[in-house]
């Protein structure tokens, strides 16, 4: 039996913050968590020094990271940008695609089915998010024109048929087609997400009784209040706000959403509602300049720069390099969040999203122990992934 005590470290729970604390895992799995000194033989001690013990964070939206994209149809890209990630304090993240070929599709589906097999030494994969090729034109941001389409049966079946890990498929809810493949998707256990779309108000309620209860990247690609012959109508940002079992994502680095938006966002949604993530592109932990967004073979050049990604014309953002302890500590410093809500968005709110908080996203007992230790600073000291440490900082 592989038993590990965590102490001296301030815990946050669910429900409240545990000064100098104690966590007991053993096999994986948290089997207590006190507020005293526990006494336990055989066992690896951890001192986390007076740190902060949370919940591991959990990343719904990336594309890579350490100059490493999930469509270089490599294993070794979703291997080394998993462990990118996990120097951040991630310990679970959702592999995402771009729009694309199909054939490009489907090697990413087969690379990702061996790179979960071999995946030790990374953020641990949750499950397979497509981001298109179903949105609106107008609304396409860095996503390949060439590839985007309506939902058609016989598109999006054959691409069901070839891969069942995908969790998540984001769309443009008003598309011709878009409900009863909303509909597909929800006999599946899929999650419809809201995406690169023009819809207003009316087409978003409708669209969340077929299932879209999720918006992906809040705020980016998509309307708020439009005109159409003379009239106001509300758009997907304000169907965000109204509809209140609907949940959102913000890309929280500070400029895809900034401060102000940040402020607003969390004093409607709360956060219970939102979830924190990165989009992150193979930039993610590397140095400013020129990269490529998507497949190094089918691509778009883009340029890193002022702490994102943009698009060679700077005409739009091109996905964030953001790492998800950068979130977090934007939001406390930049928004005025408390740690713990931002830690929440990081972790059981994203659990509850993606339907996995029964073992993931808090730190209750019976649940898997992803843990990650860090200063005031958000600073990462170790990060554990079902019991193993998978990161260390050299100074705990």
């Amino acid at each position: 039996m592989k038993r590990i005590k965590i102490f001296n470290g301030n815990i946050i729970t669910p429900y409240r913050t545990i000064t100098d604390g104690t966590i007991i895992i053993e096999n994986g799995i948290i089997q207590e968590v006190s507020e005293s000194p526990v006494e336990i033989t055989d066992a690896e001690t951890i001192d986390a020094n007076g740190a902060w013990i949370a919940p591991g964070f959990i990343d719904l939206h990336t594309h890579g990271a350490g100059n490493y994209d999930f469509m270089d149809g490599t294993v070794e890209a979703y291997l080394q940008a998993a462990r990118m990630h996990a120097t951040h304090g991630t310990t679970l993240l959702f592999p995402t695609t771009l729009t694309s070929t199909k054939e490009l599709l489907f090697e990413s589906f087969d690379i990702y089915r061996k790179a979960k097999v071999l995946n030790r030494e990374g953020a641990a994969f949750g499950g397979l998010h497509l981001e298109g090729p179903y949105f609106a034109m107008s609304q396409r941001g860095a996503q390949d024109s060439r590839y985007i389409l309506s939902p058609d049966p016989k598109d999006y079946m054959e691409i069901l048929e070839r891969s069942t890990d995908i969790v998540r498929w984001s769309a443009a809810p008003e598309l011709p087609g878009a409900l009863p493949f909303a509909n597909e998707l929800s006999r599946r256990h899929i999650l419809p997400s809201i995406a690169h779309t023009d819809a207003i108000y009316e087409e978003v309620l409708k669209a969340f009784e077929y299932g879209f209860t999720h918006i992906t990247h809040f705020y980016s690609c998509m309307p708020g209040i439009t005109r159409r012959n003379a009239f106001r109508y509300a758009g997907v940002i304000e169907a965000g706000y109204l509809i209140e079992g609907m949940t959102v994502e913000i890309i929280a680095d500070g400029i895809h959403v900034p401060e102000s938006l940040l402020k607003l966002v969390y004093k409607i949604k709360g956060p219970d509602n939102i979830a924190l993530i990165t989009d992150s592109m193979r930039a993610a932990g590397m140095p400013e300049g020129k990269s490529i967004l998507g497949s190094l073979s089918d691509g778009q050049e883009v340029i890193v720069e002022d702490g994102v990604a943009k698009l060679p014309d700077r005409t739009a953002f091109a996905g964030s390099v953001a790492t998800t302890d950068r979130l977090v500590h934007t939001v406390t410093t930049l928004a005025g969040i408390p740690l713990t809500e931002a830690v929440r968005m990081a972790s059981s709110t994203p659990a509850r999203i993606a339907g996995i908080q029964e073992r993931k996203g808090s730190l209750i007992p019976g649940k898997d122990a992803d843990i990650v230790i860090f200063d005031d600073c958000i600073d990462i000291k170790m990060t554990i992934i079902n019991g193993n440490i998978i990161y260390k900082k050299q100074d705990i």
